[in-house]
């Protein structure tokens, strides 16, 4: 039976690219009081006028309409640590999440967690994600099936790591690799899930185990994969010193075979102008994770020069590191970086780097990002405020950009009214 759903409300989403710095954009595409129209999980039409009284109506009147949030570089596992005091990256692995992660060896600890993180992603208003779990087969089998029945589109894979990291979460290279190919098997292009070579990142793999890793990619390159790359100033002279005849630490996956365009490399603050090039020609994108390298005191990522070299950029939760799963949280402090660094981030870049621009990214542009005709309707509607300081600021507030930037910087998942994933309503008040 044919399953429908006529939503109510305001539509926003992007038909292009805003430009750097533009709060008029032509990229914008705003269709208040519009019908959405959703059959059988997917976007059937858009338009103005009321449909028949043979569609099921959910009325949003008043409220935002948006395509589903996607989070480019999330760890599942590391709700348990998010919020935790006192270390920049490596003492904060260390510290708090190898303990953490080495839980999900036991079967019943990882689907709990799993069935946990999706949830609140949908509860932040997040319908995709590509994301971390551990290096645990089982963990990385729990996310999938936990996905599946979730109908949630997701890029996952068990991390790989076979050094410098403690008992209960090195693997080996024989096993691992084993182990994705079976991973690879069962869950790549089913539903609506695809597989991640998933590099924890080049300190905790050995050059054979990198290798590895790269010749999976070249065997498939629907495959995608995800490292982190140049977060953090220590890590940088570690890897110096783990790989030195690489150029930088970005030459250390290149010369993997691991940068391509399906690669996700999230951070990215110390990279140089060579290193965005290699980016540019690979197709390969940055997940910028504010909020985490605000939190852990990374350092502040430079989004113009990226962009200017011709690389692309995403937004990131990166929780634990982050703060928190919600990506207005997250639009916020990306804000705030840029700033910073004496650049004005606009609410179009910010809203189409977490929704059209990362879906284009990842190759999935065809499917989720924006509320065409034809793309699976992951859609989350929006109040516009939450309190009576952020109500009072949409009573004076002028033009649409200055009303869609405050409610990304005072808004949070209490503004969140309902998330469909393909076409069936996952979370609601």
């Amino acid at each position: 039976m044919t399953q429908r759903v006529a939503i109510h409300g305001d539509l926003l989403d992007f038909t292009a690219e805003p430009a750097w710095g533009e709060t008029e954009s032509a990229a914008v595409r705003w269709r208040p009081d519009h019908w959405l129209l959703v059959e059988d999980g997917r976007i059937a039409a858009v338009q103005s006028e009321a449909p028949g009284l043979d569609w099921p109506r959910d009325e949003h009147a008043g409220r935002l309409i948006l395509p589903g949030f996607i989070d480019t570089h999330v760890h599942s596992p590391q709700l348990d640590v998010i919020g935790s005091y006192g270390s920049a990256l490596l003492d904060w692995l260390d510290t708090y999440t190898f303990p953490a992660e080495r839980r999900y060896a036991d079967a019943a600890v990882a689907a709990e967690g799993a069935a946990l993180f999706l949830d609140a992603l949908l509860a932040h208003g997040t319908t995709a994600a590509v994301v971390f779990p551990t290096v645990h087969k089982v963990a990385a089998n729990a996310l999938f099936e936990a996905a599946a029945a979730r109908g949630m589109r997701l890029v996952a894979g068990k991390v790989l790591m076979d050094r410098h990291a403690p008992d209960g979460l090195r693997d080996d290279v024989l096993q691992a690799e084993a182990d994705c190919r079976e991973l690879i098997a069962r869950w790549h292009g089913h539903d609506r899930l695809a597989y991640a070579v998933t590099v924890r990142f080049a300190p905790t793999s050995t050059p054979e185990q990198l290798a590895m890793a790269g010749r999976l990619c070249s065997e498939d390159p629907t495959l995608y994969m995800q490292t982190h790359v140049a977060e953090n100033r220590d890590e940088v002279r570690w890897v110096h010193e783990l790989f030195p005849e690489a150029r930088s630490y970005l030459d250390v996956y290149a010369r993997a075979g691991l940068l391509h365009a399906r690669s996700v490399l999230a951070h990215g603050i110390w990279l140089d102008d060579a290193d965005r090039a290699v980016l540019r020609e690979a197709g390969a994108q940055i997940a910028h994770s504010p909020s985490s390298n605000l939190f852990l005191g990374s350092g502040l990522f430079d989004w113009r020069a990226a962009e200017a070299a011709g690389a692309a950029v995403t937004l990131a939760s990166d929780v634990g590191g982050g703060t928190s799963l919600s990506m207005l949280r997250t639009m916020a402090d990306a804000y705030k970086v840029q700033a910073l660094a004496g650049q004005r981030l606009t609410a179009w870049k910010a809203l189409h780097a977490a929704t059209r621009g990362a879906a284009r990214s990842l190759a999935l542009d065809h499917e989720i990002g924006s509320l065409e005709p034809g793309r699976i309707a992951d859609v989350c509607v929006w109040d516009w405020a939450a309190g009576a300081v952020g109500a009072r600021r949409m009573e004076v507030a002028r033009g649409l950009h200055e009303k869609v930037f405050a409610w990304m910087t005072l808004g949070d998942e209490r503004c969140l009214a309902a998330a469909y994933v393909n076409g069936v309503r996952r979370h609601g008040r």
